[in-house]
């Protein structure tokens, strides 16, 4: 389950903190995938941590020591992320790739739901997955952003394994519906591939 956490700094949106996570994590035993977008990560990552997170995600662009912010993600038990804007490029990575257990590549600019998919973005993970299969490593490639029917396939055949998807699955009456259809369009592309479901709260 992914949680998007906005601070109103970073993004130009505010969403939830720790108490929600922490309230949440009785009700279900599924993978808390925390995408902070946020400053200064590090203040909350153990906050994060003690309300039930199962990973962290942080924004290259947010963190001044991203190495350090990483490594203090492991340390509180958490697997950790690291997030990508739409202008960011993959080189921005290099020196922690060996270290993440997920990449996540933002197809639209982070702050709101229901914006237009960002096509120019596919290529960073046709990247990735080269990048992951020449260097031997197994972090995992995680989207978000305009995630859909119509967009799905594209992303799934570039390498994406994680699938974040907001309004193509609760705009409408039938939520179950729509989030079959989608993991349906996505495991056609790639039948082969370690496709995931993941909603976004």
């Amino acid at each position: 389950m992914h949680l998007d956490v906005m601070d109103g700094h970073f993004v130009p949106n505010l969403t939830i903190g720790p108490p929600i996570v922490k309230w949440l994590r009785p009700v279900t035993d599924a993978t808390f995938d925390v995408h902070l977008m946020i400053e200064n990560p590090d203040l909350f990552i153990p906050e994060f941590s003690a309300a039930g997170a199962n990973w962290i995600s942080v924004h290259q662009e947010a963190c001044v020591h991203l190495n350090r912010t990483l490594e203090l993600i492991r340390h509180h038990g958490c697997k950790p992320g690291v997030v990508i804007n739409p202008a960011t490029p993959v080189e921005s990575l290099t020196e922690v790739l060996d270290m993440v257990n997920l990449v996540l590549v933002m197809t639209v600019n982070p702050g709101f739901g229901g914006q237009k998919f960002i096509s120019s973005t596919v290529h960073k993970i046709a990247q990735l997955a080269k990048i992951r299969r020449e260097r031997g490593l197994n972090f995992r490639i995680e989207v978000d952003g305009g995630i859909s029917t119509d967009t799905v396939a594209e992303v799934v055949r570039a390498g994406a394994e994680l699938l974040v998807a907001g309004s193509a699955v609760f705009d409408g009456h039938d939520v179950t519906a729509n989030a079959r259809a989608l993991l349906k369009a996505a495991q056609a592309a790639a039948p082969q591939s370690r496709v995931a479901e993941v909603v976004r709260i």
